[in-house]
């Protein structure tokens, strides 16, 4: 039986059985490396030897959150939302709920676009801007399922679609490897090839966003109740604002979350926005809340790490697409569902395309598609199980941030919700797109 399959089978039914996901992504290695003939010493030289590489990410992620808290410490976040609060305090609430709604998703969906280019901070926006509006969010009585939902569309669809920030290196990497794999293209072409798929993901929003319209109650456990009277001092304000400037620059100057957190956070110490006495709690506070999302990328990266070492990628892309000879449409749904596997396990749609590219153009070539359909096919297969995966840090952003009252479960509650309306639209419209450019 094919390692792979064996590997993210297990770490799958794991998680969703409620298995904690860092213990389903250990367990899951060890299947995929003893089912392809590894040994158990091998197996965990291996996956040890990968851990390292998520490092960089775990460390990142931790002081994101505590720059986010210590932001979020000042009142700013709450100021910002209090002109809701009064609206939904007033006369006449229920005739506003619906604006209100549409509203707060505007906001949100318009963040996870923004965090991929015009500010490229990921998903760094996500401690920040979710756990301020909670309180709001069970006023109106939202099923967070759906913002989940939001923030993965607004990740994936725009970094695929748009060449700037993150999705200009998503759609060079796609160039790249296409070029690479035997098949000269032009990066610029990578919209016009990714565009139905995009279609394909915004429609299953849509969908998504009539299938979770009942409301949904949620007790008010750890969120702050926001003061509609919360006064916030210029200095504070302007402070602030630099230290967000600081740690954007620099981030985009260095290249590094790391640095540009760290920016961020001297900024408010030397400014005084953050408070030198409640400093080390309230850091230690939002490393803790990302620190989840940290311990998951590192385990994600040996989980990874050991799906290479097996060497069944690539006989997993043989097998499956000797079986269908002669029939390009079935063999390019299948190559589909590859890159949903893998991506699922890996964790990185990023990650995934140099993975697949080697041996799908070549195959992609012989079934006779076109450069425009290849790049398709390569983009919407690595975009694939990006959301949906419980190792991602696109569904772990929003767990992060709305399960600081912990009522949001990771796997149930973001997981299976962005892989249903995410990646089975995004399968359906990126095979028909294939076809289409066929």
């Amino acid at each position: 039986m094919n390692a792979v399959i064996i590997a993210i089978a297990v770490m799958l039914i794991l998680s969703l059985l409620r298995i904690n996901v860092v213990l389903s992504l250990v367990l899951g290695a060890f299947a995929g490396g003893l089912t392809s003939g590894m040994g158990i010493s091998k197996t965990v030289e291996t996956f040890t030897e990968g851990l390292g590489a998520g490092a960089t990410i775990a460390l990142s992620y931790g002081l994101l959150g505590g720059f986010a808290i210590a932001i979020s410490k000042t009142g700013i976040p709450e100021l910002m939302i209090a002109s809701i609060l009064k609206l939904l305090n007033k006369n006449g609430e229920n005739n506003k709920r619906g604006l209100v709604k549409a509203l707060i998703f505007f906001l949100i969906f318009a963040m996870a676009v923004f965090s991929q280019n015009l500010i490229p901070i990921h998903i760094a926006f996500i401690p920040l801007l979710i756990p301020p509006i909670l309180k709001i969010l069970n006023m109106l009585e939202v099923d967070r399922r759906i913002i989940s939902t939001i923030i993965a569309v607004g990740l994936v669809g725009t970094y695929s679609f748009v060449p700037s920030g993150f999705g200009s290196i998503f759609q060079e990497i796609i160039a790249t490897q296409v070029t690479k794999a035997g098949m000269d293209v032009s990066v610029n072409d990578v919209p016009i090839a990714m565009a139905i798929p995009v279609l394909g993901m915004v429609i299953g929003l849509v969908v998504a966003l009539f299938f979770y319209r009942k409301p949904r109650r949620y007790e008010e456990v750890g969120v702050e109740s926001s003061s509609i009277e919360l006064k916030v001092s210029e200095k504070v304000i302007i402070s602030t604002i630099i230290a967000l400037i600081a740690a954007l620059y620099t981030q985009i100057a260095t290249d590094s979350m790391i640095v540009g957190a760290f920016a961020g956070i001297t900024v408010m110490y030397v400014t005084g926005a953050l408070k030198w006495r409640e400093a080390d709690e309230v850091l230690t506070d939002g490393m803790r809340m990302m620190s989840f999302i940290g311990f998951v990328m590192i385990a994600a990266n040996g989980f990874a790490s050991v799906i290479n070492a097996t060497g069944d990628i690539d006989s997993l892309i043989n097998s499956s697409l000797s079986i269908f000879k002669g029939n390009t449409s079935l063999a390019v749904f299948i190559m589909l569902i590859i890159g949903l596997i893998v991506t699922m396990g890996i964790g990185s749609s990023f990650a995934t395309i140099p993975i697949i590219a080697t041996l799908f153009v070549p195959l992609s070539v012989e079934l006779g598609l076109s450069p425009l359909a290849i790049m398709c096919l390569i983009g919407t297969a690595g975009a694939l199980g990006d959301a949906g995966s419980p190792a991602s840090d696109t569904t772990l952003g929003p767990t992060a941030g709305l399960n600081v009252d912990g009522q949001h479960n990771h796997i149930w509650d973001t997981c299976v919700p962005t892989f249903i309306f995410v990646n089975i639209p995004l399968i359906i419209f990126g095979w028909i797109a294939c076809v289409f450019f066929l």
